[in-house]
């Protein structure tokens, strides 16, 4: 199983007393979440990202290892993000890192979980191989 004990993380993060007009800016938190998503080392498929009026913005970057999404509260100086990487190469602290930083969190609260552990999972070998059996 080539040392994979599960197939990927997600990091569950909230971050308080954040930089209300940098939550509002939607250039701003989408700028952050693509650089986020590259310093995690991880591949950009594609990425969609709204500004609610009267304030807050919502996105996701499509990652080939899953996903990187944010809501933001301006009115709060609140952001919720989520962190999922399949695999074992990304690095998706290193995202949260970053995200925090440059939307100037003061605290940072967050849950990394490990997703589809394989010893709860089924291995089907011959849809891994793309083999049919005989």
């Amino acid at each position: 199983m080539s040392g994979i004990m599960y197939l990927g993380k997600q990091i569950i993060a909230d971050l308080y007393h954040c930089d209300e007009e940098l939550l509002d800016d939607l250039e701003y938190v989408r700028k952050t979440v693509v650089e986020a998503a590259e310093k995690a080392e991880t591949r950009i498929i594609d990425c969609k990202f709204h500004k609610f009026t009267p304030q807050g913005v919502s996105g996701v970057v499509v990652i080939a290892e899953s996903h990187i999404a944010i809501h933001t509260w301006p009115e709060y100086g609140y952001a919720a993000i989520d962190i999922f990487t399949c695999g074992n190469r990304s690095m998706p602290r290193l995202a949260l890192k970053h995200v925090s930083r440059a939307l100037k969190a003061k605290r940072v609260m967050y849950k990394e979980l490990r997703r589809g552990v394989l010893e709860n999972v089924q291995v089907n070998e011959n849809k891994i191989l793309n083999i049919r059996p005989f």
